[in-house]
């Protein structure tokens, strides 16, 4: 969700910020603005809408800065998205400016004392109120100890927030908080960095601290200082970023999603690298899970969101098939609020792209309420839900921009089998020459999606001609249907149009009914060898449809000649074991949606309404 930028060192301080803030577009926003210290003073700036008009303000009104400063991306929660609403917010003395992402669930309580106390407010945000108590915290002490006062508020204030403040009574210091929320430093030479996602200052230092809940983080110019709410030292972590900022640019394409996209084949194999040991043996990144814990599970609930629960769907297959334990899949929002059975025996997989997804995160804490194991599947390194799990399979799409989810979606993928076979082989249901079967298939997906890559134009055909279409619908079956379930999501995500999945199974039961002449129609099709009976019982299906006039679509693997006459349109991918072909059939999908909605002329990479990493319930 909203992007955070803080920076202190000799460098000036809002081109800084500004360059931070627009490597932090991706998140999804609605308006913008800076803060910094000009000749020991402070001034602000903040638009409503894209950080264009933030710039446009900042050249109509040009300034000076010191080395230090603050920036914002807000995507709003209280209060609409206007420019008094925008970040930061300041106190009434403007002496003291505040940004956060999060929400703070007693602002209403807080903002009631302090107009008693003759405070006035200038927005309908709850984080004025955290810019006012700062004031009047510092007031009362009287020391401009801004990192105490900031540890003063954080005990009063209940929620999720990141909370980021400058103050001219502290001019070399930034000073920041997290709970529940994400932020990291970066440490530079002579010079220190911090934000919501590394990508905002991955082109000065590529070291970082991760921060752990309930801490408070002091930067000044040449050290780091990083206490607990009480003002004890606390321990962080420090760990080195593996891409450059290079990876985060556009690289020739006109949007980071075409890019992404063409970048699969190389993600799922850097998910790969290293999983096989010397002695032919699976290895996770960080398993704290011995393995006799492993062999007492009894259940498996997995708890996602979006794709990433379209992941999951597709890993229940796998990890039932292989393992012989019960799999349940949850939607990660509803998953606590059902009173869910939990124990001891119960692992939990939780999937998460950016590892912040708080619906994902808050199911997590309750699974560890309950005593379940959990296990995390993430794309960021250092970031909440791997650190709060018992074990972690980081994928290594690299930085995916695009809100849409392409690659990391691909790597979810190759993670759940991984972590798949590595319980099978915990637990002795296969022996090394089986696994190392499956991980010889696997090391030939990449291979075989750009093989996909390299045969999709008449798939970007096929979506050009269907940008003024009302509805797509979609059917699968087996791991077909998720990926059914995937590819309308990714219409709904970026053409803004409405698109259905069904099980094909179902169509009988009430779905065939809304077919009718010219309603395009994609088939996901099991493979003939895999999945014969399935694979009869789909092409049943497309028969169906295509009697009642609907125009059909089909994804069907090289060489099925079966599905060609039952097919408007034919799209070919390669013959892979059944539970893998997600990883290839997913890819045309992805296609066609982005190329649909690029004929509508959308944006893409920023679809309306959307943030990468939703960090509020």
């Amino acid at each position: 969700m909203c992007g955070i930028v803080g920076y202190v060192g000799p460098k000036p301080a809002l081109e800084v910020v500004v360059e931070g803030l627009a490597r932090l577009e991706y998140r999804g926003y609605d308006s913008a603005g800076v803060a910094v210290l000009s000749d020991g003073k402070l001034q602000t700036e903040k638009r409503a809408g894209k950080l264009a008009n933030l710039r446009a303000a900042l050249k109509e009104n040009p300034r000076s800065a010191d080395g230090i400063g603050i920036g914002h991306t807000r995507w709003a929660t209280h209060g609409a998205p206007t420019d008094g609403n925008a970040h930061p917010h300041v106190d009434n003395a403007n002496r003291v400016a505040v940004i956060h992402n999060g929400i703070i669930e007693n602002f209403a309580q807080l903002r009631v004392e302090l107009e008693e106390r003759g405070c006035k407010f200038r927005s309908e945000t709850d984080t004025e109120v955290v810019a006012h108590l700062l004031s009047e915290e510092l007031a009362e002490r009287g020391d401009n100890d801004l990192g105490a006062a900031m540890r003063s508020v954080c005990r009063r204030l209940e929620g999720a927030f990141t909370l980021v403040a400058i103050s001219e009574d502290a001019p070399d210091l930034v000073v920041a908080a997290r709970r529940n929320s994400p932020l990291v430093v970066g440490r530079g030479d002579g010079e220190n960095f911090l934000a919501s996602d590394v990508a905002a200052f991955i082109a000065h230092t590529r070291d970082a601290i991760e921060l752990g809940q309930d801490q408070v983080v002091e930067l000044r110019a040449d050290s780091i200082t990083v206490t607990d709410y009480d003002g004890a030292p606390a321990p962080v972590r420090e760990y080195h970023v593996d891409w450059d900022a290079s990876a985060a640019e556009k690289g020739g394409y006109e949007y980071f999603m075409l890019k992404e996209i063409v970048e699969q084949p190389r993600a799922v194999a850097d998910t790969l690298l290293g999983r096989v040991a010397v002695d032919g043996t699976l290895t996770l990144d960080e398993m704290r899970l011995a393995p006799h814990e492993l062999r007492e599970i009894s259940k498996i609930v997995i708890i996602a969101c979006g794709t990433s629960y379209h992941a999951g769907l597709i890993a229940k297959y796998a990890i039932e098939h292989w393992c012989r334990i019960p799999c349940e899949v949850e939607v990660a929002s509803e998953f606590r609020y059902r009173d869910p059975i939990l124990d001891r025996q119960t692992l939990v997989i939780a999937i998460s792209q950016s590892g912040e997804s708080m619906d994902t995160l808050m199911a997590l804490r309750y699974a560890r309420e309950q005593q379940s194991r959990v296990l995390a599947i993430c794309n960021v390194n250092g970031s909440t839900i791997p650190r709060e799990s018992d074990g972690v399979l980081y994928t290594h799409a690299g930085p995916e921009v695009g809100v849409a989810a392409t690659k990391t979606f691909l790597t979810q993928l190759v993670a759940c089998y991984l972590v798949g076979l590595y319980l099978a082989q915990v637990r002795g249901l296969k022996f090394g020459d089986e696994i190392n079967t499956i991980i010889g298939q696997l090391a030939r997906m990449p291979e075989q999606v750009d093989k996909v890559l390299q045969t999709v134009e008449p798939v970007r055909e096929l979506a050009r001609s269907l940008a003024d279409a009302k509805t797509v619908l979609f059917l699968g079956r087996h791991v077909g249907y998720p990926v059914a379930m995937e590819g309308a999501l990714k219409l709904k995500e970026l053409a803004y149009m409405h698109a259905e999945a069904f099980a094909a199974g179902e169509l009988k039961h009430g779905p065939i009914a809304l077919i009718e002449d010219g309603l395009p129609v994609v088939v996901v099709v099991p493979s003939r060898e895999g999945r014969s009976v399935l694979h009869d019982k789909i092409v049943s299906n497309i028969q169906e449809i295509r009697a009642r006039g609907a125009r059909t679509i089909v994804i069907a693997e090289e060489g099925d000649d079966s599905v060609r006459p039952y097919s408007d349109t034919l799209i070919e991918i390669p013959a892979v074991p059944t539970l893998l072909q997600p990883i290839v059939a997913t890819v045309p999908l992805q296609v066609f949606a982005c190329e649909l909605a690029l004929a509508k002329g959308n944006d893409v990479d920023q679809p309306r309404n959307l943030a990468k990493s939703v960090t509020v319930e």
